[in-house]
Protein backbone atom coordinates (compact mmCIF):
# COMPACT_ATOMS: atom_id res chain seq x y z
CA UNK A 1 0.00 0.00 0.00
CA UNK A 2 1.65 3.31 -1.28
CA UNK A 3 1.83 5.60 1.82
CA UNK A 4 -1.70 7.96 0.75
CA UNK A 5 -3.35 4.91 0.27
CA UNK A 6 -6.46 4.71 2.60
CA UNK A 7 -7.09 1.24 3.77
CA UNK A 8 -10.15 -0.79 4.15
CA UNK A 9 -10.63 0.24 7.71
CA UNK A 10 -9.98 3.36 7.49
CA UNK A 11 -12.65 4.03 5.08
CA UNK A 12 -14.78 1.91 7.05
CA UNK A 13 -14.67 4.25 10.15
CA UNK A 14 -16.10 6.97 7.88
CA UNK A 15 -18.78 5.66 6.00
CA UNK A 16 -22.54 5.73 6.93
CA UNK A 17 -23.82 2.65 8.56
CA UNK A 18 -26.22 1.68 5.34
CA UNK A 19 -24.95 2.39 1.68
CA UNK A 20 -23.96 0.97 -0.75
CA UNK A 21 -20.17 -0.04 -2.37
CA UNK A 22 -18.97 -0.38 -5.80
CA UNK A 23 -16.37 -3.08 -6.79
CA UNK A 24 -14.88 -2.86 -10.42
CA UNK A 25 -12.56 -4.99 -12.46
CA UNK A 26 -10.40 -2.15 -14.58
CA UNK A 27 -9.14 -4.21 -17.88
CA UNK A 28 -7.80 -2.77 -20.94
CA UNK A 29 -10.71 -2.71 -22.90
CA UNK A 30 -13.78 -3.03 -20.51
CA UNK A 31 -14.68 -2.21 -16.98
CA UNK A 32 -16.55 -4.31 -14.89
CA UNK A 33 -19.06 -3.13 -12.21
CA UNK A 34 -20.48 -4.64 -8.74
CA UNK A 35 -23.04 -3.36 -6.71
CA UNK A 36 -23.52 -4.36 -2.76
CA UNK A 37 -26.50 -4.51 -1.06
CA UNK A 38 -27.40 -1.72 1.26
CA UNK A 39 -26.15 -3.37 4.55
CA UNK A 40 -23.06 -4.34 2.85
CA UNK A 41 -23.27 -7.90 2.76
CA UNK A 42 -24.35 -9.05 -0.54
CA UNK A 43 -21.84 -8.61 -4.45
CA UNK A 44 -23.73 -8.38 -7.20
CA UNK A 45 -22.62 -7.84 -10.98
CA UNK A 46 -24.14 -4.84 -12.14
CA UNK A 47 -22.77 -3.59 -15.70
CA UNK A 48 -19.84 -3.66 -18.01
CA UNK A 49 -18.43 -0.34 -19.06
CA UNK A 50 -16.92 -0.54 -22.78
CA UNK A 51 -13.73 1.41 -21.92
CA UNK A 52 -13.36 4.58 -24.90
CA UNK A 53 -11.05 7.15 -23.46
CA UNK A 54 -10.76 8.55 -19.97
CA UNK A 55 -13.53 10.90 -19.64
CA UNK A 56 -16.12 8.83 -21.12
CA UNK A 57 -15.12 6.10 -18.86
CA UNK A 58 -15.39 8.20 -15.96
CA UNK A 59 -18.40 9.74 -17.14
CA UNK A 60 -19.98 6.37 -17.71
CA UNK A 61 -19.04 5.01 -13.93
CA UNK A 62 -19.50 8.24 -12.00
CA UNK A 63 -23.32 8.79 -13.50
CA UNK A 64 -23.56 4.85 -12.01
CA UNK A 65 -21.97 6.05 -8.61
CA UNK A 66 -24.29 8.63 -8.81
CA UNK A 67 -27.54 6.76 -9.76
CA UNK A 68 -27.10 4.06 -6.94
CA UNK A 69 -25.65 6.16 -4.37
CA UNK A 70 -22.23 4.34 -3.91
CA UNK A 71 -20.70 5.66 -0.47
CA UNK A 72 -17.63 4.16 -1.70
CA UNK A 73 -15.52 2.43 -4.89
CA UNK A 74 -13.27 -0.74 -3.90
CA UNK A 75 -10.87 -1.05 -7.31
CA UNK A 76 -9.42 -4.68 -8.03
CA UNK A 77 -5.97 -3.56 -8.06
CA UNK A 78 -4.14 -6.38 -10.29
CA UNK A 79 -0.95 -7.44 -8.56
CA UNK A 80 1.62 -9.88 -9.46
CA UNK A 81 1.50 -13.50 -7.80
CA UNK A 82 4.99 -12.24 -6.17
CA UNK A 83 2.80 -8.96 -4.81
CA UNK A 84 4.74 -6.57 -6.78
CA UNK A 85 2.95 -4.29 -9.33
CA UNK A 86 3.21 -4.28 -12.60
CA UNK A 87 2.22 -2.03 -15.71
CA UNK A 88 -1.91 -3.35 -15.07
CA UNK A 89 -1.52 -1.85 -11.60
CA UNK A 90 0.41 0.98 -12.35
CA UNK A 91 -2.16 1.35 -14.93
CA UNK A 92 -5.28 1.35 -12.18
CA UNK A 93 -3.28 3.77 -9.60
CA UNK A 94 -3.30 6.07 -12.75
CA UNK A 95 -7.13 5.63 -13.44
CA UNK A 96 -8.05 5.85 -9.58
CA UNK A 97 -5.48 9.55 -9.71
CA UNK A 98 -8.02 10.92 -12.18
CA UNK A 99 -10.61 9.82 -11.18
CA UNK A 100 -10.49 11.40 -7.72
CA UNK A 101 -10.06 14.72 -9.02
CA UNK A 102 -13.24 14.70 -10.58
CA UNK A 103 -15.41 12.79 -7.17
CA UNK A 104 -15.26 13.05 -3.33
CA UNK A 105 -16.08 9.34 -3.32
CA UNK A 106 -13.35 7.49 -1.25
CA UNK A 107 -12.28 4.55 -2.93
CA UNK A 108 -9.69 1.63 -1.54
CA UNK A 109 -7.69 -0.65 -3.59
CA UNK A 110 -8.24 -4.60 -2.95
CA UNK A 111 -6.01 -7.54 -4.44
CA UNK A 112 -7.28 -9.15 -7.10
CA UNK A 113 -5.06 -11.81 -7.76
CA UNK A 114 -6.68 -14.82 -9.43
CA UNK A 115 -10.13 -13.46 -9.69
CA UNK A 116 -10.90 -13.58 -13.19
CA UNK A 117 -9.42 -17.23 -12.91
CA UNK A 118 -11.36 -18.25 -9.97
CA UNK A 119 -14.39 -16.73 -11.89
CA UNK A 120 -13.80 -18.31 -14.99
CA UNK A 121 -13.56 -21.75 -13.49
CA UNK A 122 -16.53 -21.54 -11.79
CA UNK A 123 -18.45 -20.65 -15.29
CA UNK A 124 -16.77 -23.27 -17.08
CA UNK A 125 -18.09 -25.70 -13.91
CA UNK A 126 -21.53 -23.78 -14.61
CA UNK A 127 -21.17 -25.22 -18.33
CA UNK A 128 -21.27 -21.81 -19.63
CA UNK A 129 -20.86 -21.13 -23.54
CA UNK A 130 -17.42 -19.23 -24.28
CA UNK A 131 -19.31 -16.35 -25.29
CA UNK A 132 -21.71 -16.21 -22.16
CA UNK A 133 -18.42 -16.01 -20.28
CA UNK A 134 -17.15 -13.36 -22.54
CA UNK A 135 -20.15 -11.53 -21.73
CA UNK A 136 -20.03 -11.42 -18.05
CA UNK A 137 -16.82 -12.28 -16.58
CA UNK A 138 -15.73 -8.97 -15.68
CA UNK A 139 -18.70 -7.79 -14.14
CA UNK A 140 -18.69 -11.34 -12.04
CA UNK A 141 -14.76 -10.81 -11.35
CA UNK A 142 -15.90 -7.24 -9.94
CA UNK A 143 -18.53 -8.80 -7.61
CA UNK A 144 -15.65 -11.23 -6.37
CA UNK A 145 -13.30 -8.56 -5.26
CA UNK A 146 -16.25 -6.61 -3.98
CA UNK A 147 -16.95 -9.95 -1.56
CA UNK A 148 -13.86 -10.17 -0.55
CA UNK A 149 -13.97 -6.59 0.48
CA UNK A 150 -17.41 -6.98 2.54
CA UNK A 151 -16.54 -10.25 3.77
CA UNK A 152 -13.47 -8.09 5.50
CA UNK A 153 -15.81 -5.33 6.63
CA UNK A 154 -18.55 -7.66 8.48
CA UNK A 155 -15.01 -9.41 10.32
CA UNK A 156 -14.35 -5.80 11.37
CA UNK A 157 -17.54 -5.96 12.63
Amino acid sequence: MAANETSLEEIAQTLPPRGRLMGLDLGTKTIGLALSDVERRLASPLDTIKRVKFSADAEALLKRVADFEVQALVFGLPLNMDGTEGPRAQATRAFMRNLRKLTPVPFVFWDERLSTAAVTRELIAQDASRAKRAEVVDRMAAAYILQGALDRLTRLG
